[in-house]
């Protein structure tokens, strides 16, 4: 009882410390990208930011839809990306985790606070410079605007993340495949598979 609640205790800290260095870099990158341009350009960035946050939410719900099967089939032919596909699936919760409240909700916020500034910019260029009615209303327009964009959005990925889930988590096993050949970094670790051997083994 005491290795489960100790091994949830570590992944919550680790997690909670990528998360930091990941807000951080986000919105560092956010606000460079948005500093010194318009605002129809700052509200693309806005779009680009929340269409990050609803990829992810699909993938990380891919995750938990998906079944390993499939992906053991795949890589008894050798296919590029099974052998990390299953690994995904495996780890289903907290890859489901990092991608949906990692990622996604540091998109939300980022979004919300990039949205800011371009209202901001759209309410100095209508003129409205005492933070007034014309500001107060864009505001309002834009906020629902996004707000709309992000729950319909993530409405209809999940919609695919469920009926698609072996496609899209083998895609991503492809991704990860990619990675680690092309550019030598392991994203997911393949060891689970050999612990539970050696456990069953003493059992």
């Amino acid at each position: 009882m005491k290795e489960p609640l100790i091994k949830s205790i570590n992944w919550s800290l680790g997690i909670a410390v990528i998360t930091l260095v990941l807000a951080a870099i986000f919105s560092i990158i956010s606000t460079l990208l948005l500093s010194g341009v318009t605002w129809a350009m700052g509200m693309l960035i806005v779009f680009i930011i929340v269409l990050i946050g609803i990829i992810f939410d699909t993938i990380g719900v891919a995750a938990t839809a998906a079944n390993e099967v499939p992906f053991h089939a795949m890589a008894a032919e050798r296919l590029p990306g099974a052998r990390h596909a299953v690994l995904i699936t495996r780890n289903a919760d907290r890859f489901a985790n990092f991608c949906n409240d990692v990622i996604g909700d540091i998109a939300g916020i980022i979004s919300g606070t990039a949205s800011a500034y371009v209202v901001l910019q759209l309410s100095l260029q209508l003129g409205a410079h005492d933070g007034g009615l014309w500001q107060f209303i864009i505001s309002i327009i834009f906020t629902s605007i996004i707000a709309a964009l992000t729950v319909g959005g993530k409405s209809f990925g999940k919609t695919l993340a469920i009926s698609y889930s072996t496609p899209i988590i083998y895609q991503v096993g492809r991704l990860f495949y990619l990675i680690e050949v092309k550019m030598k970094i392991k994203l997911i670790n393949g060891n689970d598979r050999g612990k539970r051997k050696r456990k069953n083994k003493r059992k």
